[in-house]
């Protein structure tokens, strides 16, 4: 049998690095995009995976992608879309241009990225598309509007790619990070040792949805600490 491939779009050295140790011990390909591939280079060493670059905004720049990744690894099985761009600050003082980018790679570039997933998994009746939202998914915080925008969009995308793929054979999933996750290199704070997610935690729930039975499967799905509130 030919190893399963998996393409994460939005990489980095948090959930994207937790998530790609997690399929190489499972036998996976793994494929990392990224704008820029020069902090992914360590996590290549690690586990083995390749590092593409992509800017996910750019329709051309996900279908070359898409492209290579295929070539040189295969038709990706799991795709996860892990981007986004958060900017902070007072309605009124924003930047609209700032606001047009964050809107645009947390939702456009989710939307370009699934659209070219689906396009190549149709065909086969089979794949998985996991899209990574926030609390900002379902609440909008003060000062956090072009985030909360960004984010909302991308889990209405997520509900509708449900309902239209699912019945046929494509597993789409919207996954609501509700807390802030502990960054590498970060110890937990011996006071609340659990107030922060996890990245192993998170992958392995990645690594499961995507493993769902489809009699079974869950269009979205909430992580957060237990001592977190909601």
């Amino acid at each position: 049998m030919t190893q399963p491939t998996a393409l994460i779009v939005g990489a980095g050295a948090g959930l994207s690095a937790a998530l790609t140790r997690r399929l190489r011990r499972e036998g996976y390909g793994v494929a990392l995009a990224a704008r820029s591939i020069q902090k992914l280079r360590e996590l290549e060493r690690e586990t083995g995976a390749k590092a593409f670059a992509c800017n996910a905004t750019d329709a051309r720049n996900v279908s070359t992608l898409f492209d290579q990744v295929a070539r040189e690894l295969g038709e990706p099985e799991l795709v996860v879309y892990n981007a986004s761009a958060r900017v902070r600050g007072a309605l009124v003082d924003l930047d609209p241009a700032d606001v047009e980018r964050s809107i645009a790679v947390s939702a456009f570039g989710g939307f370009l990225v699934s659209q070219a997933a689906a396009r190549r998994m149709l065909p086969r009746a089979r794949g998985v598309i996991l899209l990574t939202g926030a609390s900002a998914s379902v609440k909008g915080y003060a000062q956090s509007a072009a985030f909360a925008m960004g984010k909302f969009a991308l889990r209405g995308l997520a509900q509708s790619m449900a309902r239209e793929l699912s019945p046929l054979g494509i597993h789409i999933a919207h996954v609501v990070i509700d807390g802030a996750i502990r960054p590498p290199g970060q110890s937990a704070d011996s006071a609340r040792p659990d107030s922060m997610l996890e990245p192993d935690a998170i992958a392995e729930t990645y690594f499961q949805l995507a493993r769902q039975p489809r009699s079974a499967w869950s269009w979205e799905i909430e992580l957060r600490p237990w001592v977190e509130r909601f």
